[in-house]
């Protein structure tokens, strides 16, 4: 993080420490669609961890979305997150774009990076200038605080959190 400071001194990051009761989770996950050509970010905030079925989740969401925008292919740009590779979501997948193509609809085609390779994906970019403008070192943001800058940052809606399912 860039920052302003005395010259010659070094800036001292310090952890903040989970104040308790803290009902607020650790981390947030959040998943986001760029739209460069329209200069557009969707996103949905998980609630847990972004896991196999709920990639699912925000993948369809997203086709749907595409579909009354009146879109028929969505170039897909992943790295390399156990999530995005798991045999759930290529079966999901193998399964959508042939009932995409059989019936229509929006078919995927995904670019997998190569491993370490962040720079290589559009969204990245947005990502670290987002977090820059949402940051505010003098204290913790609440969840609900982070969601809300998030979002007001990227102009795009707060919708309902995906969920992870537990068994």
């Amino acid at each position: 993080m860039h920052a302003w400071g005395p010259a010659k001194e070094p800036i001292r990051l310090v952890q903040g420490e989970k104040t308790h009761p803290d009902p607020d989770p650790i981390a947030l996950a959040c998943y986001g669609l760029l739209r460069p050509a329209i200069n557009q970010v969707w996103l949905r905030f998980v609630q847990g961890r972004p896991v196999s079925h709920v990639t699912v989740e925000f993948l369809a969401w997203v086709c749907e979305r595409l579909a009354r925008a009146g879109k028929k292919a969505w170039l897909l740009v992943w790295d390399n997150a156990s999530w995005h590779r798991s045999h759930e979501v290529k079966t999901w997948l193998q399964q959508h774009n042939g009932k995409a193509k059989a019936q229509g609809g929006v078919r995927i085609i995904v670019a997998h990076l190569p491993i370490k390779s962040p720079w290589l994906n559009p969204i990245e970019a947005h990502w670290v200038h987002g977090k820059r403008a949402i940051v505010e070192p003098q204290r913790k943001l609440t969840a609900q605080e982070l969601r809300e800058r998030v979002c007001a940052y990227y102009e795009c809606e707060q919708v309902e959190h995906l969920s992870q399912q537990v068994a």
